[in-house]
């Protein structure tokens, strides 16, 4: 089945399937970059910015900090759901201005990770008191943060553009 984007309404229909794709491949990548290379502390870690974001929502320490069980591995079900919702909410938007805007593909999105990086990790959060302001920020910590936006965008990009190619039988550059 070949999905021909002619339209703005049908590049944009593309583009947040592509997105919504692409999200799950972004955030899953962010996950397993962060195996070898944990972005906070344990201390710091035991109410990650997720769970600190809905609290400071209103939502109770008992909410954010409720897991399900997978394998017999407690899972924090609001982390991660919050976790994959701004992967696919920012993969969707990238992939939408990509199918107008082939500028924000530049260093095959990974310049766009860095910008969110810094949009989210240097000014939203430490705004909002989610978490320290940058320089009370361990280095290690930017060294996760930002080498894993980095890789997670770089990798929905390539999840993007294959997908993209594949559905529209158009080879994109």
């Amino acid at each position: 089945m070949s999905f021909q984007s002619t339209t703005t309404k049908e590049k944009i229909l593309l583009a947040i399937l592509l997105g919504i794709l692409a999200g799950i491949v972004c955030a899953i990548t962010k996950f397993g970059w962060e195996i070898p290379f944990p972005p906070r502390t344990p201390l710091r870690d035991l109410t990650n910015p997720p769970q600190e974001i809905l609290q400071q929502l209103g939502f109770s320490f008992d909410f954010t900090h409720s897991t399900y069980r997978y394998n017999d591995n407690p899972r924090p079900t609001y982390s991660l759901i919050m976790h994959f919702g701004f992967s696919i909410t920012f993969t969707m938007l990238y992939c939408i201005i990509a199918e107008f805007k082939k500028g924000i593909t530049l260093w095959q999105g990974s310049l766009y990770g860095l910008f969110i990086w810094f949009i989210f990790h240097v000014v939203i959060l430490p705004l909002f008191g989610t978490v320290p302001a940058p320089l009370n920020q361990p280095l290690a910590e930017h060294f996760s943060e930002i080498t894993g936006h980095m890789f997670c965008f770089w990798v929905a990009e390539l999840a993007r553009r294959d997908l993209r190619n594949r559905m529209t039988h158009e080879v994109e550059a």
